[in-house]
């Protein structure tokens, strides 16, 4: 299985990513505009892993307080060609992702060692074009303002893989 821990997204957070990525997709963009249902905001990439069994035992015992979620704006990971929104990193979101890593880290896992980067995937350049990143850039006139949220869960997802990108499906949710 491909795992992954992320936090859902509220309701009202879907409404408003859903309405700027209309508003920016266009025909022909080079871009692969990611599906609502599958926003998240990633706190830790397991990869493909049979350790399913010790992750859910160890995830069950995390203790955390829910965390405030507030999206910060637009952005882009030009190398990796990714359109993202933004999220802020408060102290209690980077508590929270160090308790997942902590506690995956008893199932055999690696912490990454670059920085943790918050975000919500909204596009990626098919294959190696950026010029739809650069045309993107332009139509972008104003930074959105974002409703909060608290993040009274987080979940772990499976990614299958397919031909028009990955898709995610819910394996396990736990409460903060």
């Amino acid at each position: 299985m491909r795992l992954f821990v992320g936090i859902p997204l509220a309701p009202a957070v879907i409404e408003e990513l859903s309405a700027i990525s209309v508003r920016l997709q266009s025909e022909g963009d080079g871009l692969r505009w990611s599906a609502p249902e599958s926003w998240h905001i990633t706190l830790q990439f397991l990869g493909n892993t049979p350790q399913y069994d010790c992750i859910v035992g160890r995830l069950r015992e995390l203790r955390s307080a829910p965390v405030a979620i507030q999206l910060e704006g637009l952005g882009f990971f030009e190398r990796a060609g990714v359109f993202f929104a933004g999220v802020g990193l408060t102290p209690e979101l980077l508590a929270l992702q160090e308790c997942v890593t902590a506690a995956t880290g008893e199932c055999g896992f690696v912490p990454e060692t670059r920085p943790y980067h918050p975000h919500i995937t909204l596009a990626r350049s098919k294959g190696k074009r950026v010029d739809g990143l650069r045309e993107l850039k332009g139509r972008i006139h104003r930074e959105p303002r974002f409703t909060g949220f608290v993040a009274e869960g987080f979940v772990l997802y499976e990614s299958i893989l397919g031909s028009k990108g990955s898709h995610y499906v819910m394996r396990e949710q736990f409460r903060l």
